[in-house]
């Protein structure tokens, strides 16, 4: 595959350029996020301080945000700091949020020169001062960008957002009458109001849950879960996900295409399971 410049978006005979021939850029998902887990089990398996594994981690966040401008995906959601974070030591908790400021300092720049936008979900306003300025400085700045949508979840919790578009909804009751409330007068009320639902979840580290993180909006999402620890997460892994995706049948609580038809033909068997099947396979092991 290549970019409209006519250069290869991957280095030829590499792994990502043999993952990237198989995915279909018709079938590319609007939406991805990402729980970014592992960073202090990667440094315990070292023999590192957790702050390391922390260090890296922004590394693979860095290759991750750039992969995903680099195929032109429209949105990226990466969970950065929960609510419950604040429950962390308070010396890792400072560490994260100077982290979070170099990363904001370095990366703008960037931002800037490839048409990222960032964007930032959470009680963020809650934040150390220094920290908002620098994170208010690069929304601001990146504001009128249209490539990539880098939206941050920072001092985040699904549960919280909820209650935050309650509570907007209870006021406009009080101020403007309003009387009913159905699904979408709620999601307009979230806190990204305006884009897509993610269409795919990667999750690093093996775990199985959704640690409190955009519970309204992975409803239909498809989820994608590896054993790699979040440092270790590289394009590679990001290109296998979305091939994946691309091989799995989402019905949104309906039939599948097979038993659809074999519904309104009664003389036709549905075949092929609950999954679309594909010749392209698995190039790298979750």
């Amino acid at each position: 595959m290549r970019t409209m410049s006519g250069k290869s978006l991957f280095k030829s005979g590499s792994l990502e350029a043999a993952l990237w021939a198989q995915i279909d850029p018709a079938a590319m998902p609007r939406h991805i996020a990402i729980i970014m887990d592992g960073n202090g089990r990667w440094a315990r398996q070292r023999g590192q301080p957790r702050v390391a594994g922390h260090r890296a981690g922004v590394k693979a966040a860095r290759e991750v945000v750039e992969s995903c401008a680099r195929i032109c995906l429209p949105v990226l959601t990466l969970f950065a700091f929960s609510l419950d974070n604040w429950k962390r030591p308070p010396q890792e908790v400072d560490f994260l949020m100077k982290l979070l400021r170099q990363y904001v300092r370095r990366d703008l720049d960037y931002m800037r020169r490839n048409n990222v936008r960032l964007r930032v979900i959470g009680r963020w306003q809650e934040l150390p001062a220094a920290v908002r300025a620098d994170v208010a400085r690069a929304v601001e700045e990146t504001a009128a960008n249209t490539g990539l949508q880098v939206v941050v979840a920072l001092n985040y919790s699904a549960r919280a957002e909820l209650v935050d578009a309650v509570a907007a909804l209870l006021r406009e009751a009080r101020h403007n009458g309003l009387s009913h409330v159905d699904e979408a007068e709620l999601a307009a009320h979230l806190y990204a109001a305006d884009l897509p639902d993610p269409d795919l979840l990667i999750r690093t580290s093996g775990e199985m849950r959704l640690s409190n993180f955009l519970l309204w909006q992975l409803a239909y999402s498809e989820i994608w879960v590896t054993e790699t620890l979040w440092p270790d997460f590289s394009t590679a892994h990001l290109l296998q996900a979305i091939l994946d995706f691309q091989q799995r049948e989402r019905r949104y609580g309906g039939l599948s295409p097979a038993a659809e038809r074999a519904r309104r033909s009664p003389g036709v068997t549905a075949t092929g399971g609950g999954r679309a099947r594909s010749p392209r396979g698995a190039l790298l092991p979750r």
